[in-house]
């Protein structure tokens, strides 16, 4: 009986969705609610962090250190808390964020889209939660990443119809929009990235309408934590000799290819269609 009990434990999966919206009736909410309700009813550990709510600091200041820094002349964020992590002397929000992301098997960031990207709060959250030692270093960046046995994926609320956001529409192709995000951030930091769930305009649309985008989701969460991940080069595609360059022979097996490789190494051709938005292309 044990010896279940803990075979059961063990297949746990905790997943931490970090949540930015400022009021309790938004469809954000809505969202967040069903992704916390579908989750928790396949056993998996959710935890929220809701960033409005915890009045999460956004800004990543000398405040994020208890004691001393090592250099108050010309501050370093990034090396004074990496030395502030490894002396444990960073501040309270911060630890208990990262102790959350190491407890996490997949990250789902919940957002409206502000100005083509994450709102300011959330940026915050990945400045200061994202330490340098903890989440990345030079070493340990991209597919030798701290976090590659971790999954990550964006779910969020745009103002403008899917139409806008194509390669003819009026605000660009939403693939090179999502690059900063998906490949700067998450990927930077290992995680295998997970498409991203887009809901088109909710607030142009019926309740009826709203209702189906939440039954999509509730049904594209039953099986999220199996999902392949978006696909980006490995490091070693790259030369660290000459400057991290793609490698010739990744070139030459694109060279056939209509495409680029990806929305980044484009190769001066056409972008991969849909490459930030659907595995396996």
């Amino acid at each position: 009986m044990f010896v279940g009990l803990w075979v059961r434990n063990m297949a746990v999966k905790t997943v931490l969705i970090v949540y930015a919206h400022q009021s309790a009736g938004s469809f954000n909410a809505a969202i967040k609610d069903a992704t916390v309700d579908v989750l928790k009813n396949q056993g998996c550990n959710v935890l929220v962090s809701d960033l409005y709510e915890m009045n999460f600091k956004a800004t990543a200041t000398k405040d994020d250190i208890t004691g001393a820094v090592k250099n108050s002349e010309h501050f370093c964020y990034g090396e004074e808390t990496m030395l502030a992590w490894q002396e444990g002397r960073l501040a309270s929000d911060i630890v208990e964020e990262h102790k959350k992301l190491k407890e996490a098997d997949i990250v789902i960031f919940q957002f409206p889209m502000y100005w083509f990207s994450v709102p300011a709060i959330m940026k915050g959250w990945m400045d200061r939660v994202l330490t340098l030692g903890f989440a990345y270093t030079s070493e340990k960046r991209y597919s030798a990443g701290i976090f590659r046995e971790k999954k990550a994926m964006l779910s969020f609320t745009t103002g403008s119809h899917e139409t806008m956001f194509s390669s003819n529409g009026i605000n660009g192709d939403l693939n090179v929009t999502l690059w900063p995000v998906q490949n700067g951030v998450l990927n930077y930091c290992g995680f295998q990235v997970l498409a991203p769930q887009v809901f088109w305009a909710p607030t142009h649309l019926s309740s009826e309408a709203r209702d189906s985008l939440l039954k999509d989701w509730r049904t594209r969460l039953q099986g999220l934590l199996s999902e392949v991940p978006l696909s980006f080069p490995p490091i070693d595609s790259f030369d660290e000799v000459k400057g991290f360059q793609l490698k010739p022979e990744v070139h030459e097996k694109q060279a056939d290819s209509p495409f680029g490789l990806t929305v980044g190494h484009h190769l001066e051709k056409p972008l991969p269609p849909h490459s930030q938005m659907k595995a396996g292309v």
